[in-house]
């Protein structure tokens, strides 16, 4: 049987963001009985804020699914809608409600309940859910997304304790800060977009910047990639993480990147399409707030309910009601608690915490899987994109569906 029985499954997937789904979908395709645990989309809900758009374009967006009929602009024609192209921004409440159709398509066997731990047992894994309840599963794919690696510099940690300091992923809404001045830290599109919404609610925001200046990508010069003009295809390919034949390398090629050495891969992942702001929300913030470039961050504290910023500029101090950390992810299997302690101690790691994958996303554990950011140490950058989950998805299905037939 596939999909939710009545047995242990073969597999059991964590999470029902994109990469779950995606991953929920081609184990079906595999014919692999499998369990999927979580609530569709969670993280995009609760963890983004209200009024954001998605960075990578519609045709970068969709979820993967063995018959490639289920990407976002599928949705949109399903619905009425029509198809758009490279210059729609995709607002979250659509990509939400997307990735919702997808898991109603195509992951209908979804439960609505959140696995608590991991360990592992005789023959595979017991995998424990929030009502009491226990799986035996030979393989688990972790599909946790981004909130468990949520990075705050440790510069902040002083005011982190004193409740005046937040990572983005922790608010789903930024209008409560209304009123606010609020210092955002980081130069991303987190950070950027973060600071369009607090001054767009009505607070007053500060971007501290510790490089030179800020950067945004540059106008998609067609809305359909095939009219692009010849020269530009040939010499700047399109591709889903954006144009040139780098970008394409690492989203047509992304078994090549696990052979690179531990510390190019760890440059690579964390600087190809680094931090910077989409194209579209360039005018959302130059001159609408100021922003403090060349001002790396120094120390901070909070003194009779201000937060005092030390940095290191010709801005030495800047005051606020509150600190929000736009300062990115970093993957540590140590941060997993869903895993026990001797599983997470059993995965080999690199030197940075992210776990070293096999060409089949699995761990040195046999029968655990990452997948999503977790696995960009091992794939590349396109694993911190939507458009990484066709790759990973059909990997995971094809190994899990090997293991089985051999078990």
């Amino acid at each position: 049987m596939l999909g939710r029985g009545t047995g242990d499954p073969e597999a059991v997937v964590i999470g029902a963001g994109p990469y779950g789904l995606a991953a929920a979908a081609h184990l079906r395709g595999a014919g692999v009985s499998f369990r999927v645990f979580g609530e569709p989309m969670a993280g995009w809900r609760e963890h983004m804020p209200a009024g954001m758009f998605l960075k990578s374009t519609p045709r970068a967006s969709g979820i993967s699914d063995p018959s490639g009929r289920y990407g976002f602009n599928d949705f949109r024609s399903r619905s009425g809608r029509g198809t758009v192209g490279d210059t729609y921004p995709i607002p979250l409440a659509e990509f939400i409600e997307y990735g919702e159709w997808f898991q109603r398509q195509r992951v209908p066997e979804l439960e609505h309940t959140q696995v608590t731990g991991v360990e592992g047992a005789p023959g595979g894994f017991r995998v424990s859910l929030e009502d009491g309840q226990t799986v035996s599963a030979r393989s688990v794919v972790v599909a946790t997304g981004l909130r468990p690696f949520a990075h705050i510099p440790p510069e902040l940690s002083a005011v982190v304790e004193a409740g005046r300091c937040s990572h983005t992923s922790e608010h789903a809404d930024l209008a409560k800060f209304a009123g606010q001045r609020v210092a955002v830290v980081g130069a991303g599109q987190s950070a950027l977009e973060s600071a369009a919404l607090l001054h767009e609610a009505g607070a007053s925001p500060t971007v501290v910047v510790r490089g030179p200046r800020l950067v945004f990508g540059d106008t998609p010069d067609a809305d359909v990639p095939s009219t692009r003009p010849l020269t530009a295809r040939v010499t700047k390919p399109s591709s889903g993480l954006g144009p040139g034949w780098g970008l394409r390398a690492y989203t047509d090629i992304p078994w090549a990147f696990r052979f690179l050495p531990d510390e190019a891969r760890a440059v690579r992942v964390r600087k190809v399409l680094g931090p910077a702001g989409a194209w579209w929300l360039q005018d959302r913030v130059d001159g609408q707030f100021p922003v403090l470039t060349r001002h790396p961050l120094a120390a901070a504290e909070a003194v009779d309910g201000t937060v005092r910023l030390s940095l290191e500029g010709p801005t030495e101090l800047l005051e606020a009601d509150h600190v929000l950390a736009a300062t990115g992810y970093r993957v540590d299997v140590a941060r997993l608690d869903i895993l026990d302690e001797g599983l997470r101690r059993a995965v080999r790691r690199t030197e940075r915490g992210a776990p070293r994958l096999a060409p089949g996303f699995e761990s040195s554990v046999p029968g655990l899987y990452f997948t999503g950011l977790a696995a960009a140490d091992t794939f590349g950058p396109v694993m911190r994109f939507v458009c990484g989950t066709r790759f990973a998805a059909r990997r995971i299905g094809h190994h899990i569906a090997a293991r089985s037939s051999t078990a």
